[in-house]
């Protein structure tokens, strides 16, 4: 280092210690005047210590250059880090801005999913709801049809019993195989406080149904009734299993103007005769179709009065009666359809509030009226209140009572 630059270290001590304004004076070429050799001796030590000193001193400066650079290249490094830590803050920025994004759309798209869940949901609870309605109606219509049934069967399971018909041959023969094809009759039960209408025009009987209320005036009131269809199970299908009773026979061909007792008291009195064929008779029991059904104690005595056919029976005169087999049967198979009238009409709700035959001509009249719905009654069957009554029905396309 220059002369200058020493000048300015020493100076940095003290300008008042003489020994250093000798050495000052001695550094730059000034004639200084030293007072003894024990100043310079120890203006030299001093020299030497503060040369050592400098030289820590430089040291000390190379240390905090290099410190300093380090410094600066650290401070470099962070800024190059900071750089890239804020690049990386800014995409992270931008994904997670997108990432929002795309969540609030998933969310969208999940709240409309939801809402179309819960649409079809409510669709499928009001359909479920109307198919259990179905099903309860169903219910009951079934429960009907087999009360319906069971009154069905309960009539049929009567005796088989085949009156005589005169046939004539009509010229038409077919090799066709067939069953026996009757026209059978319905007997249907009707509940108190009820009518049974039969229109002769079909579209007149929809029209009253299609009303179903009907307000009905009297001499100083009004009664409403409702409209319902007649319904009834038919036999499809009757399959039978039959045998012939040995003991017992069936009478026909009887006459329809003699008291029952009488008659079958004359009946028992012919049959229990031997010369006219018969024996000793255990029971004797008229049919619902005025047939007669006579039951020996001895099954010998049925084959010859078969054979015969025909006997003659003094009643109050001579009558020509059918001596046939009694045959029973039991159903072994029945099948029912569930049949519709079509031109009658069932008005419930009627009460007791005059005579019956007042009520049916009210009736009657009212629903003979256009203006009210109906048109011309072929038949009129009424049933008041407490009472019990069958309606019997043709077995045909109409179903008239």
């Amino acid at each position: 280092m220059s002369n200058t630059v020493n000048i300015h270290l020493f100076l940095s001590k003290s300008l008042n210690d003489p020994l250093y304004r000798q050495l000052i004076c001695f550094m730059t070429g000034c004639n200084c005047f030293l007072q003894d050799d024990s100043a310079v001796t120890n203006a030299q030590t001093i020299l030497k210590n503060d040369l050592h000193d400098l030289k820590k001193i430089k040291q000390e400066i190379k240390m905090c250059e290099t410190a300093h650079a380090q410094l600066l290249k650290d401070q470099q490094d962070f800024s190059d880090s900071k750089d890239e830590l804020c690049k990386l803050a800014e995409g992270f920025q931008k994904h997670s801005e997108k990432i929002k994004h795309e969540t609030e759309e998933e969310e969208k798209e999940h709240s409309r999913s939801m809402h179309d869940l819960q649409m079809k949901l409510a669709k499928l609870q009001e359909e479920e709801d109307r198919l259990k309605t179905v099903e309860m109606q169903m219910k009951d219509d079934l429960e009907r049809a087999d009360r319906l049934n069971e009154k069905q069967t309960q009539q049929t399971q009567l005796s088989a019993i085949v009156p005589e018909k005169r046939l004539v041959f009509a010229g038409d023969a077919s090799s066709k195989a067939g069953g026996l094809d009757v026209n059978s009759q319905i007997v249907y039960p009707m509940e108190g406080g009820t009518v049974l209408l039969t229109f002769e025009d079909e579209k007149v009987a929809q029209q009253v149904l299609a009303l179903q209320k009907h307000v009905i005036q009297l001499n100083e009131c009004s009664i409403t009734l409702e409209a319902n269809p007649v319904q009834f199970l038919i036999p499809k299908l009757i399959e039978m299993d039959i045998h012939e009773c040995p003991r017992c026979i069936l009478i026909s061909n009887l006459p329809k103007n003699v008291e029952k007792s009488r008659l079958l008291d004359k009946l028992e009195l012919h049959f229990s005769k031997t010369r006219n064929g018969g024996g000793e008779v255990e029971s004797i029991d008229m049919l619902e179709d005025s047939n007669v059904v006579i039951k020996f104690l001895n099954g010998d005595v049925t084959e010859g009065l078969v054979r015969k056919e025909y006997q003659d029976v003094q009643i109050d005169k001579k009558e020509r009666v059918r001596v046939t087999p009694f045959v029973n049967g039991e159903i072994t198979t029945l099948q029912t359809q569930l049949s519709v009238s079509g031109r009658t009409v069932s008005l419930t709700g009627i009460p007791s509030i005059m005579d019956e035959d007042t009520m049916q001509d009210s009736l009657e009249v009212h629903f003979q009226k256009s203006s009210n719905g109906g048109g011309e009654i072929e038949a009129i069957a009424f049933n008041p209140v407490g009472h019990n009554k069958l309606a019997v029905f043709d077995n045909d396309n109409s179903a008239d009572p």
